[in-house]
């Protein structure tokens, strides 16, 4: 990693130099490039997860919105305590270092999903600096290291969809149904695009994540939800794409089409579907007849397999991606898993209905703890991730998952890293529509079947079925 001197001599120019030093991403035709004219296929990780806390990532029971966790956690530990610990959340979940790794992992650029309360005060109906804050300091950390910076609400007021992932009541999607939170949503963003209309490290707007329309309401209200927003984003920014996603979690762009604007993208996401290019024709021939580029701003949560064919569809068919998330608690699908020790395993068990609740002291101590091990040097690193996204040997080349000396043991798990039929062969390796394609979920993420040893004194992943 860059030493403390390096940084300071990289800062001291980034902050003297004009910022038309940096060069603005833009839609050209049916590719995204750089001021230069150069083309830009992104290559990203999405930060899901520290400003959205979602349930499945949190291992946490319930509907697992934002305001769920939230509560669960306000329950056990009280209002002011709950504040401080998502201020410790935030702060370990992302820090530097990490923004440092995924540039030398390869990447290029960020996806970061926010709430719209990160920048939006309910209770005074004010602007909150604190969203600003935050993006501001990932910038300095992204001009660091040569990294987009691509902003996404994930979370609109009243909610996109009626799904925990937009933080909505769990009921209905009140984004649509009641219009003045579309008017709140327009009026941030205006406000973000004010603050950033001149920082060309930002790659760009993506404006709505993963609607879902309810019923009585036609893709038509999308479309306009986004020409008025990207109207108003136009009254003071030019210089940035606005990244439209479609309906029905990204992947209908019915009533989308033509474009309504010089400087967008369709962007769409995938999960759990083929690898082949019939499921993104439709796509290329909206890119074709629309001469628009493409983005896939999300995907991931799949084995390493999928995650290579899938890079390799995208990057046959000049289309950039943005995988999704850098770090998870406990997880495979992710290059950084942070480990979920005794003390939080008994919030959960008590959350699950099967234990009795904890005080209150016990509960700060292991909420605690548990921020300590988001940081990144207490995860526990993935490589096939990462090598199934980068390496474009994986799915023809098997390599060492580590140095092994002989004699010596070999553990069954720890088998070359490659793809399925390269390093191992594996029948269900990969879910491209309801396949369990994993049922140890442990250690690795090829698809083998690792699970847990029963050993009363504790596991180790160093016993395994294959």
């Amino acid at each position: 990693m860059k030493n403390i001197l390096q940084k300071i001599v990289i800062l001291f120019f980034l902050i003297i130099l004009s910022p038309q030093a940096f060069a603005y991403l833009h839609a050209d035709g049916q590719n995204i490039v750089d001021s230069t004219g150069a083309s830009v296929l992104l290559k990203g990780y999405g930060l899901g997860g520290w400003l959205v806390p979602e349930g499945y990532m949190l291992h946490t029971p319930g509907f697992g919105s934002p305001r769920d966790i939230y509560e669960k956690i306000e329950g056990l530990i009280g209002t002011e305590n709950t504040e401080q610990f998502f201020e410790e959340y935030r702060a370990n979940y992302v820090t530097e270092e990490d923004i440092e790794l995924i540039a030398e992992w390869g990447f290029n650029s960020i996806r970061l999903p926010f709430h719209y309360v990160n920048f939006y005060d309910t209770t005074t109906q004010q602007i909150d600096e604190y969203g600003f804050n935050l993006v501001d300091t990932l910038l300095v950390w992204c001009k660091l290291n040569g990294l987009y910076l691509i902003l996404d609400m994930h979370c609109a007021p009243g909610g996109q969809s009626k799904d925990n992932i937009s933080d909505s009541d769990g009921i209905e999607a009140r984004f649509w149904t009641e219009p003045e939170n579309q008017n709140l949503a327009i009026f941030i963003w205006k406000e973000i695009a004010l603050r950033y209309a001149n920082e060309p490290q930002i790659g760009g707007y993506d404006l709505l994540n993963e609607t879902v329309l309810p019923d009585g309401y036609s893709a038509t209200h999308l479309r306009n939800f986004f020409v008025a927003c990207t109207d108003t984003i136009r009254t003071v920014d030019n210089n940035h794409i606005v990244f439209i996603e479609g309906n029905w979690y990204a992947t209908s762009f019915d009533e989308l089409t033509p474009p309504f604007d010089d400087n967008m993208s369709y962007s769409f996401h995938k999960y759990w579907n083929a690898t082949d290019i019939g499921t993104i024709q439709y796509l290329l021939s909206i890119r074709s007849q629309y001469n628009v580029p493409l983005w896939l701003g999300e995907t991931g949560e799949n084995s390493n397999p999928w995650f290579f064919r899938v890079k390799n569809l995208m990057e046959n068919n000049n289309i950039g991606w943005c995988w999704w998330a850098h770090k998870k608690l406990e997880t495979i699908t992710s290059p950084l898993s942070s480990p979920i020790d005794f003390g939080f395993q008994i919030l959960l068990d008590y959350w699950n209905g099967q234990g009795s609740q904890p005080s209150e002291s016990y509960a700060i101590a292991a909420l605690h703890q548990m921020t300590e091990n988001l940081r990144i040097e207490n995860c526990d690193f993935r490589p096939g991730v990462i090598k199934s996204l980068m390496d474009p040997d994986f799915g023809n080349v098997s390599t060492p998952f580590k140095e092994l000396n002989i004699p010596g043991v070999i553990n069954a798990v720890e088998y070359d890293l490659g793809s399925q039929s390269v390093a191992y062969v594996d029948q269900d390796y990969m879910n491209t529509g309801g396949s369990s394609w994993n049922n140890g979920y442990q250690f690795r993420n090829d698809g083998v079947d690792i699970e847990e040893s029963s050993d009363p004194e504790g596991y180790d992943y160093n016993v395994g079925w294959i």
